[in-house]
């Protein structure tokens, strides 16, 4: 479900494992790899679970941040 109520968004296992692994790729694409630290700055949607997953499926320790956080506040999520 997104942050409006009423509205949601269906995806298959497949559609998940296949947005995944394209994100994965992506992210291998941009050097991110195994041990690297990463923060996700989404709201929530399937395309954030899908990050969460890619992340996890190389190997990168991930950090969720929803928004709603001050310019300061968000700097200090990402640096702990």
């Amino acid at each position: 479900e997104k942050d409006e109520p009423g509205e949601e968004v269906r995806v298959t296992y497949r559609e998940l494992l296949e947005l995944t692994c394209r994100l994965a790729n992506t992210l291998k694409r941009q050097g991110v790899k195994q041990g690297d630290r990463v923060t996700i700055y989404m709201p929530p949607c399937p395309l954030a679970v899908a990050s969460m997953l890619a992340c996890a499926r190389i190997g990168a320790v991930h950090a969720v941040v929803f928004a709603g956080f001050s310019a300061e506040s968000l700097a200090e999520r990402i640096r702990d």
